[in-house]
Parts: structure tokens; C-alpha cells; sequence
């Protein structure tokens, strides 16, 4: 059996999320029935990780074990012309007989995009969180910052989580203005459920100056949900990359 590394990004807006769930649509479905189609055999794929219902990828890596000879450009071909429009796989390759896209992965890199215009965009409904207004952009990058590093992230946990623990770290954050656009990103060896989001509401909280900077710390420290801002909506969230063992992927 062949071991297939294959990274693809998908317009989450039309899934209810990564996993296969009864009687939704989701995006592990949709590939799986790809290449159930291309290859003539049941294939089980594997994510890096699980997307929430309408947040996107630009760079998920999933692998997959087949008896097909199929080379990977072939593969590549195949399934760009079997999957829907809201699905694409950028790229195929052989890896190694042990290469796990979960188990294996080092680093992820998640961005979520905030449109501050006055007025609405429609074409950017399913893609950014359409604020409305100006945001302290200094102030949330100050308070970005004090989540660099090795923390305990309880209070940015989404409910109905069952980990071992909640410590984890964020090696690199950032904020970037482009006209009306906000983008925050983070890169870390492993994000909570709904944790980038729920960051993210906190900063606006403290962008529309409800909270202070030194007020994201002190949340930390109280490692406890209640204390954070509303959880973000899905459609501004994108899994960029992942990494394993060099750059992130893309």
C-alpha cells in the first residue's frame, strides 16, 4: 500500500465542517467519494485536523493509504476533475510508509480577516467578519502580543472539549492592515476548539477599546471562559498551513 501526502484547500462555507458526520455535508465526505471514484476501493482519509462548519483552508494536509499505481500527477488531475468547485487538491505526492498528516504535524498557522468599511460588502459575507467600523489596530497588536509563548489557554476554549490540557504554545502572532482589511494571525504547535476565534473576539473587544490591552494577560491568567470576549464567527477563519519539520505548508 502507498502512503499519499496531499494538501488542499476548500471554501468552507458550503460544509459543515472537516469530519464525516450523517446526513451533512463535509468535506472529508467529499474527498472520500473523490477517491473512491478515482481509485475503485474504499479510502479513509486523515486531516492535520478538524475545520468547524464554515471556516476555510487554504493549506489542509490530509494522507491516505491506496493499492492504485496511479502516479501523483495523475492523482492530482483525477481529483481536481472529480471534486466540486468548493474543494480543490493542490498537490499529491508518495510519502513515506509512517508520515501521519495528524500525528506528525509540528506547527499550524491560522489567519482570520476582519472587513472594518462602513459599509457592508456583500461579496465578502462568506469570507470576513464585516465589522463596520475603525478598529484600534495598535491596541489589539499589543494585546496579541502577550500571547506569545508557552500559556494556559483555558479561557479561550470552546465548550464541550475533552483534552488532557489546556497549555499551548504560540510561537509567532501578528496583525497587518490593508485598507479596510484586518488580517490576525497566529502560528502555534496547537490551538484549543474554537480557541483562534475566541482570541479574536476578545480583540475586537479591545479594538472597539470595551477592554485594554493588558486586559488580554489578565484573562490569561484567570483561565477561566467567561472572562473572554464572544467566540468569532466561522466565515473569517482560515487554516493556512501546516507545518512539518520546515516552512509551513504553503
Amino acid at each position: 500500500m502507498r502512503n499519499l501526502k496531499s494538501v488542499l484547500s476548500y471554501d468552507g462555507s458550503g460544509f459543515m465542517g472537516w469530519q464525516v458526520q450523517a446526513g451533512v455535508r463535509t468535506v472529508q465526505e467529499t474527498v472520500e467519494a473523490a477517491l473512491q471514484q478515482l481509485l475503485k476501493h474504499p479510502v479513509r482519509v486523515t486531516a492535520s485536523g478538524r475545520t468547524d462548519a464554515g471556516v476555510h483552508a487554504l493549506g489542509q494536509v490530509m494522507h491516505f493509504f491506496t493499492s492504485s499505481s496511479i502516479p501523483p500527477d495523475g492523482l492530482l488531475r483525477g481529483l481536481n476533475a472529480l471534486l466540486p468547485r468548493d474543494v480543490a487538491v493542490r498537490s499529491v505526492e508518495d510519502a513515506p510508509p509512517d508520515f501521519h498528516a495528524r500525528f506528525m504535524a509540528r506547527e499550524k498557522t491560522y489567519a482570520y480577516v476582519l472587513h472594518t468599511a462602513a459599509v457592508r460588502n456583500p461579496f465578502l459575507d462568506r469570507y470576513a467578519l464585516q465589522v463596520g467600523r475603525p478598529l484600534d489596530c495598535g491596541a489589539m497588536r499589543e494585546a496579541l502580543g502577550t500571547l506569545v509563548g508557552e500559556h494556559d489557554f483555558a479561557s479561550f476554549q470552546g465548550t464541550g472539549s475533552a483534552v488532557k490540557t489546556t497549555v499551548r504554545t504560540i510561537r509567532a502572532a501578528g496583525l497587518v492592515e490593508k485598507g479596510d482589511r484586518v488580517y490576525v494571525w497566529m502560528q502555534g504547535s496547537g490551538f484549543l476548539r474554537h480557541m483562534v476565534r475566541n482570541i479574536v473576539g476578545t480583540l475586537l473587544m479591545v479594538g472597539e477599546r470595551r477592554l485594554e490591552p493588558a486586559d488580554m494577560s489578565r484573562i490569561l491568567d484567570l483561565r477561566d471562559r467567561t472572562q473572554a470576549g464572544p467566540t468569532a464567527p466561522p466565515q473569517g477563519l482560515y487554516l493556512v498551513g501546516v507545518a512539518y519539520g520546515g516552512s509551513v505548508t504553503p
